[in-house]
C-alpha cells in the first residue's frame, strides 16, 4: 500500500474503533470484553513474532515494567472508556480522549525534563480548552446533565491512567524495551488485569455468541488493535512520527462524525468551536515537536 492509503486506513480504523466500542456494551462487563480484546491482540502479535523470529524472553525486572504498561495503556485506561461510552456518545468520548498525549507531553516535560516549547505548551492548553467546549453542551442540558458528567468523569479517568501508560511506554523505550514482543507482553499483562479486575468485582464470567458482538470483537482486537498499529509504525517508518502522529488528529474528529451520523449525536456551536479549537491545539503541539 501505499503512503496516503496507509494513513486513510489508520483513521479510518481508529476513527471507527469507538463506535464498534458501542457493539461490546450489553450483557458482557467492560472488564472482560477489554480483557477478551487484548488477549486476542497479544495472542496475534506474539505469533507475529514468532513468526519474524523475535525474541519474547525479557527478565524479571523488564517484566514488571511491561506490567504497569500494560496494565495502564491497555488495561484499566480502556476499561474506563468502555464505562464512559454508557453515558455519552462515542465520539464525544473520542474527542475528549485525544487530551492524552496532551498530557503526555506535559508529563514528559515535568518527570523526563524534556523540553517543551511555547508553542507546544499553548497548543496543549487550546486542545484541553476545546474539549471542555464540546462537552459544555451536553453538560448543560438538564435532563442529560447527570448522564454527561459521568461520562465526563469516566473519559478523564481514561485520559489520567492513558497518559500514565504513555509516559511508562517512555520509560520503558528508554531502557531498550521497544518493538513488537514488548506489545505483545503488554497487552497480555493488560488482558489478564482486567480479568482479574473482573473477578474482583463480582462480573459474571461470560461472552455474548451473538454476530455483533463477536464481530466487533475481532473488529477490536486485529483491525483496531494490531494491524492499525502496524500502519501507524509503517509510517513512522516512511514519513517520521512529527508526521504520523497527525493520524491521532484526525481520528477522534473522524470517530464524532461516525457517531452524528450512527448514533445521532447533535451539534452545537460551542461543540463545533471546540473541535475546531481542539484540533487546533494538536497541530500546534506536532508543529512545535517536529
Amino acid at each position: 500500500m501505499n503512503t496516503t492509503a496507509i494513513f486513510a486506513a489508520c483513521v479510518l480504523v481508529w476513527g471507527t474503533t469507538w463506535y464498534a466500542i458501542t457493539f461490546q456494551l450489553g450483557p458482557v462487563a467492560p472488564e472482560l470484553s477489554v480483557s477478551y480484546r487484548f488477549a486476542l491482540a497479544a495472542l496475534a502479535v506474539a505469533l507475529w513474532c514468532r513468526v519474524r523470529g523475535l525474541a519474547l524472553r525479557f527478565a524479571a525486572r523488564e517484566h514488571a515494567l511491561l506490567v504497569a504498561t500494560g496494565v495502564s495503556m491497555y488495561g484499566l485506561g480502556y476499561v474506563f472508556v468502555y464505562h464512559a461510552e454508557r453515558y455519552v456518545p462515542s465520539g464525544l468520548v473520542a474527542i475528549g480522549y485525544s487530551a492524552s498525549p496532551l498530557l503526555a507531553i506535559l508529563g514528559l516535560r515535568l518527570f523526563f525534563r524534556q523540553p517543551m516549547t511555547a508553542r507546544m505548551a499553548a497548543g496543549a492548553a487550546l486542545g484541553i480548552a476545546g474539549i471542555a467546549l464540546i462537552y459544555g453542551p451536553a453538560l448543560a442540558r438538564p435532563t442529560a446533565a447527570g448522564d454527561a458528567a459521568m461520562g465526563a468523569l469516566l473519559t478523564a479517568a481514561a485520559v489520567l491512567v492513558s497518559t500514565a501508560g504513555a509516559l511508562l511506554a517512555h520509560r520503558n523505550q528508554t531502557r531498550g524495551l521497544t518493538g513488537w514482543p514488548t506489545m505483545a507482553w503488554s497487552m497480555g499483562y493488560g488482558a489478564a488485569a482486567t480479568f482479574l479486575v473482573a473477578i474482583a468485582l463480582g462480573r459474571d464470567l461470560a461472552i455474548d455468541l451473538g454476530a455483533r458482538y463477536l464481530v466487533s470483537l475481532a473488529y477490536l482486537a486485529f483491525l483496531g488493535s494490531v494491524l492499525a498499529f502496524a500502519g501507524w509504525l509503517t509510517l513512522v517508518a516512511r514519513i517520521g512520527v512529527a508526521r504520523a502522529s497527525y493520524v491521532g488528529v484526525m481520528a477522534p474528529v473522524a470517530a464524532i462524525f461516525v457517531s452524528t451520523a450512527l448514533e445521532g449525536f447533535e451539534w452545537h456551536p460551542l461543540a463545533a468551536a471546540g473541535v475546531a479549537v481542539s484540533v487546533a491545539g494538536n497541530l500546534l503541539v506536532l508543529a512545535g515537536r517536529r
